[in-house]
């Protein structure tokens, strides 16, 4: 609260400074006219300014002290030319202020003189009304008066900047108030400058400019996010239809002619791994998994374009009975530099089931694991793969098939690469030994595709995964 003679000079110089405004606005609306002002408009405005002087002199918390001739005698303008001085311009940047102050006078003097710097003006007697008007309009910036009855500057301050609709509105503290502890105080409620009154016009429209040209840049700012968070979102949503059209195309687990699942987890929300298997015909069984170098968009349209082929048998005179051909296929149709230069790996297989015989071929791709039951209920692991090159690098590549007899109740996984190649705690990568050993001792198990994610967050320090994770199982003889 104000003490007694910092409300007794607020009270003496509200009706000085409408004095002051309107003989300013009167001045300038001379000079528009080219008529000169005559001499007792100057002697007014020059006794006012004195009269001011007086009371910030005279009327302070320190005893009374004798008048200061100096500094108050009347200053009157000389000529026209001191009100062309502060004859109002349009401002640069116009904007709807809201004018805030309990004195009807004082309201309608700024509104006027804001009218005439270019500015659409609403005005509120106290603080409350403005939240209201603030609440069911939309404005640039607030004058706010400080002294005010229901809701008083200072509180309709801290309403507005806790306001999440309207914390973003500049405010300006206005009031014949000239304590600095007023000021302080506003300021680290918010506000984004203080004028006292009576308002010197040159000041008030710089400082009115300021406030509205960093809103204009505030304005764009947040619109440039809400541009960039609606985009992403957009962008977000169709990765997720993307990723859920990813995951249709991959085959359903299946028990029958013998036990087939796969665990699928990309490190992104798109990766470049995919597989699948199905009939050639009614003696031989393909499998396959590929793995595109890269994450995100273009890594899976690769991957999705290479399956289908794969699915739709859409490679011209190739026989997919034969692993190396269909390489040498996908690697006609693949080149790099028409993919933009991205490549894959991939391990393709064919199972004879009359003669329990897999053929297979390799694209630069890992090693498929063969585990076979021992008598002592342990399991052997073999590595299945045939050397040959990555798809897509050399146009003239050839791509060499072996075979293997499947003995019975073996089980075979296909994988990519980045099922080991994990960076541990300690920086060092996992050893592919350590891996091929977890596999044996717990690759036939029903609920290994969840211990094996068990064991690599052991493993590694939390967070998104480096690489995609791409696991087939196939257990013949079920």
């Amino acid at each position: 609260m104000p003490t007694p003679i910092a409300q007794l000079r607020h009270d003496l110089r509200t009706p000085v400074n409408h004095i002051i405004g309107y003989s300013e606005l009167l001045g300038e609306e001379l000079a528009d006219q080219g008529i000169q002002a005559n001499e007792d408009l100057m002697r007014i405005r020059g006794a006012a300014d004195a009269l001011l002087v007086m009371i910030d002199t005279r009327l302070t918390e320190m005893p009374l002290v004798t008048l200061d001739e100096d500094k108050t005698s009347t200053t009157i303008p000389s000529s026209l030319t001191d009100f062309e001085d502060t004859k109002a311009e349009v401002a640069a940047v116009v904007g709807r202020i809201l004018v805030v102050d309990d004195n009807e006078d004082n309201r309608a003097l700024l509104s006027r003189q804001l009218q005439r710097q270019g500015h659409t003006t609403a005005e509120a007697m106290h603080g409350r009304q403005a939240i209201e008007l603030l609440s069911s309009s939309s404005y640039d910036l607030v004058l706010l008066d400080v002294m005010m009855p229901i809701l008083d500057g200072y509180s309709a301050l801290q309403e507005i900047k806790l306001s999440p609709t309207l914390r973003h509105i500049p405010v300006i503290m206005i009031s014949a108030l000239d304590e600095i502890a007023s000021v302080v105080r506003c300021i680290e409620a918010g506000a984004e400058d203080y004028l006292p009154k009576p308002f010197n016009p040159t000041l008030l429209r710089a400082r009115i400019g300021a406030c509205l040209e960093k809103k204009v840049l505030r304005d764009s700012e947040r619109e440039h996010l809400r541009t960039i968070e609606e985009t992403q979102h957009r962008l977000a949503d169709e990765l997720s239809e993307a990723a859920n059209y990813v995951r249709s195309i991959l085959p359903e687990p299946t028990t029958v002619p013998f036990a087939i699942d796969w665990s699928y987890i990309p490190s992104t929300e798109l990766g470049g791994d995919s597989f699948g298997y199905h009939w050639i015909d009614d003696e031989h069984f393909a499998l396959y998994l590929l793995d595109v170098c890269g994450h995100g968009v273009g890594a899976s349209l690769l991957s999705v374009s290479a399956i289908n082929v794969l699915r739709s048998g859409a490679l011209l005179e190739t026989d997919f009975r034969d692993p190396g051909a269909v390489l040498i296929g996908l690697n006609a149709a693949f080149p790099m530099e028409r993919q933009n230069n991205m490549y894959f790996t991939i391990w393709y297989g064919v199972y004879h089931r009359a003669t329990r015989t897999l053929r297979h071929a390799s694209g630069g791709h890992p090693p498929a694991l063969l585990l076979t039951p021992q008598a002592d209920g342990s399991q052997a692991l073999e590595e299945i793969r045939e050397p040959g090159t990555i798809i897509g690098v050399m146009p003239t590549s050839q791509f060499p098939s072996a075979a293997c007899t499947i003995p019975e109740h073996a089980t075979l996984i296909l994988l990519c690469d980045g099922t080991y190649e994990i960076r541990m705690k300690d920086g060092e990568m996992l050893c592919f030994e350590d891996f091929k050993s977890f596999i044996a001792k717990h690759g036939t198990e029903g609920n290994f595709f969840a211990e094996f994610m068990s064991w690599i967050a052991s493993l590694r320090e939390v967070g998104p995964l480096d690489d995609d994770f791409s696991f087939v199982r196939v257990v013949f003889d079920t």
